[in-house]
């Protein structure tokens, strides 16, 4: 919702993230990260899921 973050996924990709990016993952490993010197505000919604199929 302000300033830049980035996503670190479970191969060890980043994608930074501005204000504005929407992310959807699906069960994978991650991690957040603010390397940068201005604060950030981010908004996450969990929605839970059953994959009995698989």
């Amino acid at each position: 919702m302000s300033g830049r973050v980035v996503l670190e996924l479970d191969d060890g990709a980043t994608r930074e993230l501005s204000a504005g990016d929407t992310v959807i993952q699906n069960g994978t490993r991650h991690a957040w990260r603010n390397p940068f010197d201005e604060p950030c505000v981010v908004a996450v919604v969990l929605v839970g899921a059953h994959h009995d199929k698989l």
